[in-house]
């Protein structure tokens, strides 16, 4: 194991560890400083610690191992990416649903990483570690949008600290059960996991990390006096896991189809039955990444991106649309 040290510095002062470590070896993911912590492989002034989350100060010394994983050995594959832009630093990727964006349990052929590897013919960044080579950032499998992928390290760390520092510019289209109020407005929690599902995360906890997502109501659709769905634009100031899909369920308005954070269809008496056939087969949330905007890494100029409602999802629309009173 390759060992290293250094000294908070004032610019470093009480800022998270995980993060001062990553940012002082770019080379290693805050992923893998999180393993590295957690396996006790960090010290602290000389002392094992093992809280990524805590603070240090001016004139710590940390000294840690590098964590030696399995290597991880991905096979480029040919796939139908949709892509939206290239360049030499950055690829746009308009997601399907379905798609996993990098491996993990147990599926190491078929996700977009597969996809890129063959496209750039292995040319991506570096800093997330093997398993995730080019990725800045990802969606959930079952929602559709936009990627920014890196194609160098300092693409990378570049766009990174954008999302960092929340100046990336990122909205969702989303349809809801009921209507938000009020329509338009600010939800701000902590987020943090599930006390009793750890698969899930949960906006009703003591400890986690702040998240804050505007929204604005564009649409309503009245399907009956006990039904009604809303179209919702949600404009990102953080990024947590699965941070629109709880937020929707912690404010009383779950998404269509969410089968984490949502509630089952039953039947709906008053609801057109083409109505309810379209609510059923519905096979994943209705959330999309729809816009995506940043600071490019080499022009420096602002750079800006949209993809559509998807065809399922635009289906839905237009099916609520003969609907509206």
């Amino acid at each position: 194991m390759t060992n290293y040290s250094f000294v908070i510095s004032e610019d470093l002062n009480n800022k998270r560890i995980d993060q001062v470590v990553a940012n002082q070896y770019p080379k290693i993911s805050r992923t893998k400083v999180n393993k590295i912590i957690k396996n006790n492989l960090l010290k602290l002034n000389g002392n094992i610690f093992n809280d990524p989350s805590a603070k240090v100060k001016l004139g710590d010394q940390i000294e840690f191992e590098n964590l030696q994983e399995d290597k991880i050995d991905l096979v480029p594959k040919k796939m139908d990416l949709k892509i939206i832009f290239e360049d030499e630093d950055i690829i746009i990727i308009d997601k399907p649903i379905g798609m996993v964006v990098h491996p993990g349990a147990g599926n190491f052929e078929n996700t977009m990483v597969n996809g890129l590897l063959y496209h750039c013919k292995n040319k991506l960044s570096g800093i997330n570690g093997e398993d995730r080579p080019g990725i800045v950032h990802r969606i959930d499998k079952d929602t559709s949008g936009l990627l920014v992928v890196a194609k160098n390290d300092q693409a990378h760390a570049f766009i990174a600290k954008q999302f960092e520092e929340h100046t990336i510019k990122r909205s969702y289209l989303v349809f809801v059960y009921g209507i938000l109020r009020p329509l338009h407005g600010r939800i701000e929690t902590l987020i943090g996991r599930n006390k009793t599902n750890r698969q899930k995360m949960s906006a009703d906890v003591a400890r986690g990390k702040e998240a804050i997502t505007n929204y604005e109501t564009l649409e309503v659709f009245k399907g009956s006096k006990i039904l009604d769905i809303s179209l919702v634009k949600c404009m990102l100031e953080t990024g947590r896991t699965h941070q629109i899909r709880v937020h929707m369920s912690h404010k009383g308005n779950p998404i269509l189809g969410d089968q984490t954070y949502g509630k089952k269809i039953k039947k709906l008496r008053g609801i057109d039955q083409g109505f309810e056939d379209t609510l059923k087969s519905l096979k994943r949330q209705a959330l999309h990444a729809h816009t995506l905007g940043f600071v490019h890494p080499k022009t420096n100029q602002d750079v800006f991106y949209v993809s559509e409602l998807p065809e399922d999802l635009n289906k839905l629309k237009n099916r609520l649309e003969t609907l509206k009173n």
